[in-house]
């Protein structure tokens, strides 16, 4: 990801998100910094897919044609973290109907993003 606020985007993911660094190299054309964002999988979908999941999760198309989505423990709390630290949410923690509890933000590095939780019942 290319951020304009390298900085920002930096605290944003690493220290408030909690991605864990796994190395950070500078040089005189600039900085990079690598972090653990855990097991990725990649999820394609047509357009009238992309539009339900907006529907569901924030109740109108929102996302560009890449969003990334963190699985966490607790999406209310990690919601509120992140947006105390900046982003900008879209849509609240709202329950879907594949029984995950997920909320939307804008992010730093202009970066749409999806936090889930599993629900058990």
């Amino acid at each position: 990801m290319t951020a304009e606020d390298y900085d920002a985007a930096l605290h944003f993911y690493r220290d408030v998100l909690g991605l864990a660094e796994r190395g950070a190299f500078v040089s005189e054309d600039g900085r990079v910094t690598i972090l653990d964002a855990g097991r990725a999988t990649l999820e394609l979908t047509d357009p009238n897919h992309a539009a339900f999941i907006d529907e569901v999760e924030v109740g109108r198309r929102v996302a560009g044609h890449v969003r990334v989505a963190f699985q966490v423990d607790d999406s209310v709390a990690v919601t509120a973290k992140l947006a105390a630290a900046g982003a900008e949410v879209v849509a609240e923690p709202t329950r879907t109907p594949w029984n995950s509890l997920n909320s939307r933000l804008e992010a730093p590095g202009d970066l749409q993003l999806t936090l889930f939780t599993e629900l058990d019942d």
